[in-house]
């Protein structure tokens, strides 16, 4: 007798291919939106440390409009960025749920939980990096050495590669199935669908912070950088071999910041 388990359903090998499709368009043309908006004569918007020179927006600076330009500027970043490296956790998601009427909405609030961790983070970067322009405007020595910065976010980039905390949260991040069944029940479907995006989303902050922080370093709306770094957490999250990744990186991070002190020390 053929098994008739719900995987195996033609609906189930059928729906992850469309949700795939569906998914790589959103990053795709979250891609595309943000080369057309660094590229256009608004792409200083979507770097938050030029806002000063935006005409209304210098005058306004620590307003609302300033903080809602960045945070959408950031989502889009998100969405390129990190959703490709959660992409596993997603699809697995969506067969477990395919045969639910409510499965888009579910999906949907995965996704938003996600997104709501990064978020969090991204308001908490973004604090901590106007307050080190805030300090700097005050200290002559900080600005003539402003070199030191970057190399110390560079620095600890790099040292974190090799903490215990990295690997115990690349481990959760690199367990898509584990982690759905840990925290799938499906009693309470769109409370738990929102709180296993946001769990995930908690611990892929937890493994990828550091490498996120460096955009503050090569500039938060540099495409290349954002390509480069987002296929780096994507290859450290899913590929096989990515564990293996972690440290070399960390090295080359740490290598990096000492040749920046070393430049501008000797």
């Amino acid at each position: 007798m053929a098994d008739r388990s719900p995987d195996r359903e033609p609906i189930s090998v059928r729906a992850p291919s469309f949700f795939m499709l569906v998914m790589s368009g959103l990053i795709a043309l979250s891609w595309a939106a943000l080369l057309l908006w660094q590229t256009s004569p608004y792409g200083r918007y979507l770097d938050h440390g030029r806002w000063t020179e935006v005409g209304l927006v210098a005058t306004i600076c620590g307003g609302l409009q300033p903080m809602l330009v960045y945070a959408g500027g950031w989502l889009l970043m998100l969405t390129a960025m990190m959703l490709p490296t959660t992409l596993p956790l997603l699809q697995r998601f969506q067969i477990m749920v395919s045969a639910r009427t409510d499965q888009g909405s579910l999906v949907g609030l995965l996704i938003a939980g996600y997104l709501l961790a990064w978020t969090v983070f991204g308001i908490a970067a973004h604090g901590l990096d106007l307050s080190v322009h805030l300090v700097a405007r005050h200290a002559a020595w900080l600005t003539s050495h402003a070199w030191l910065v970057g190399a110390t976010v560079l620095l600890i980039a790099g040292a974190f590669q090799f903490s215990d905390l990295k690997y115990r949260c690349l481990e959760r991040c690199r367990s898509p199935l584990g982690f759905i069944v840990k925290h799938w029940r499906g009693l309470r479907p769109r409370y738990e669908a929102f709180r296993l995006g946001l769990d995930h989303g908690v611990f892929c902050v937890g493994c990828c912070w550091a490498i996120m922080l460096l955009m503050f370093v090569v500039g938060a709306g540099n495409i290349g950088w954002m390509l480069l770094l987002g296929a780096l957490m994507a290859l450290e999250k899913n590929a096989p071999w990515g564990r293996k990744l972690s440290q070399p990186l960390g090295a080359a991070l740490i290598g990096w910041a000492v040749l920046i002190v070393a430049g501008n020390v000797v």
